[in-house]
């Protein structure tokens, strides 16, 4: 039995890399899929509807139901068209990834503010965005005696997390989805609506170029590519399925390992019966700092 079967769904930036594996992965499990894809380049420019069309046919020619989208995620309102889209083409909307994104890298001292707001638009307006427009919709659902069980499905990064050389924009944006989703959450839940943060490693367009990129290799001797994104999509299906348990959780997927994250923990308390001085920090604090290479070392690689 199809697991997704009667669910609609919409992946943005699902034209190719991960977001195409996930709309293909959702497609396959019974859901129907609006391909939401601006047909950009890396940088965010040259917008053709090719790339959406194209993985609307191929879930077309593997039996499923998918219609292309090419709403702008970043734009308030076409944020809110898209969900009238979803709502139009198939009668209705369970499942949102957040999926999405640009990247300009550059170091943060020669970083312009054009590159800074591109980045930041895409990524983080362009999850809050589709994500206010469906909560709104999933809402008056609820409130007219039709709740859905909801589920949204948004993506950040180990740049986001750990950091990341020449990604201040990136990593800011992608920590903030963190919190989105934990508002989210909160405010969703009345409504049967659940929110989970993905943070994926494989090989993409949009992770060549990046520091670390190369820890990334290719496919062993039997053809398995731990770095796929295929694996991704995996997780996605999951978290979209109907009865899935996850809420409000921050998973980290590669291949066939996934790491459920605490963001943030506590490391390390230091207590003391008087005034934690600059001195008595320095002393109370000592050798109990996580450097975080140390940590997007944990997260990658362990």
């Amino acid at each position: 039995m199809s697991r997704l079967a009667g669910r609609i769904a919409i992946v943005t930036g699902a034209g190719r890399g991960i977001g195409r594996a996930h709309a293909l992965a959702l497609a396959a499990g019974g859901a129907r899929v609006v391909v939401n894809d601006l047909g950009v380049n890396i940088a965010g420019e040259g917008a053709h509807g090719g790339p959406a069309e194209a993985v609307c046919q191929e879930i077309r020619a593997a039996g499923g139901e998918a219609v292309p989208s090419g709403h702008d995620v970043s734009h308030w309102d076409e944020a809110r068209d898209l969900i009238a889209h979803a709502v139009n083409a198939f009668g209705g909307l369970d499942i949102l990834v957040n999926n999405a994104g640009i990247l300009r890298d550059r170091a943060l001292f020669n970083m312009s503010e054009r590159e800074w707001d591109a980045v930041v638009a895409v990524h983080l307006k362009g999850h809050a965005a589709p994500s206010r427009h469906a909560l709104a919709w999933w809402r008056a659902e609820a409130k007219a005696g039709r709740p859905r069980r909801a589920s949204v499905i948004h993506t950040t990064s180990s740049s986001g997390l750990c950091g990341n050389f020449g990604q201040a924009n990136y990593g800011a944006a992608k920590m903030g989805v963190v919190g989105l989703s934990r508002v989210l959450s909160i405010e969703g839940f009345p409504y049967g609506v659940r929110s989970n943060v993905i943070s994926p490693s494989a090989r993409t367009r949009m992770v060549a170029g990046m520091t670390g990129a190369d820890q990334l290799g290719g496919p062993d001797e039997t053809g398995y590519d731990p770095f796929g994104p295929e694996h991704i999509a995996n997780l996605v299906a999951w978290l979209a399925e109907t009865d899935c348990p996850a809420r409000n959780q921050v998973f980290h997927i590669s291949g066939r390992r996934v790491r459920v994250l605490e963001v943030p923990s506590i490391a390390f308390e230091a207590r003391s019966d008087g005034d934690l001085t600059p001195s008595a920090l320095a002393e109370a604090l000592r050798d109990k700092l996580v450097d975080p290479l140390d940590a997007f070392d944990l997260i990658l690689g362990g």
